[in-house]
């Protein structure tokens, strides 16, 4: 009785998630590539509150690791029309970006001569 009972409780679940995913695909504020779901509150913010607020969502900023996934972060830039913040950084070397952990960028694609901001892009 247990097992069909957590059954039932795992089958509602899924079907709010699946609810709750489908209204945001309707609002354009959530997409998918790579195994991951991009989202987007559609809001302006600073850098550190869009960090925040990652976190508080459960998730973290977007840190493209592929073209597909590049492609659904561009997404909401063209949706919005606005920028978007990525989960990396300039590294003590010079023009040289890394993760927000540190490691090391696998994937990149900037515009020639980018970025070239003094450390706010």
């Amino acid at each position: 009785l247990v097992d069909n009972e957590m059954e039932d409780v795992i089958h509602q679940l899924e079907h709010r998630i699946s609810r709750l995913e489908g209204v945001l695909h309707l609002e354009k504020k959530i997409t998918a590539s790579g195994g991951k779901i991009f989202a987007t509150n559609g809001k302006k913010a600073d850098f550190h509150t869009t960090l925040k607020k990652c976190k508080e969502a459960g998730g973290s900023i977007a840190t493209p690791r592929s073209s597909g996934e590049n492609d659904a972060i561009l997404y909401f830039v063209k949706k919005f029309n606005t920028y978007a913040y990525l989960g990396i950084k300039e590294s003590l070397i010079p023009s040289k970006f890394q993760f927000l952990d540190g490691t090391q960028l696998n994937y990149t694609n900037w515009h020639l001569n980018e970025p070239s901001g003094k450390g706010e892009e």
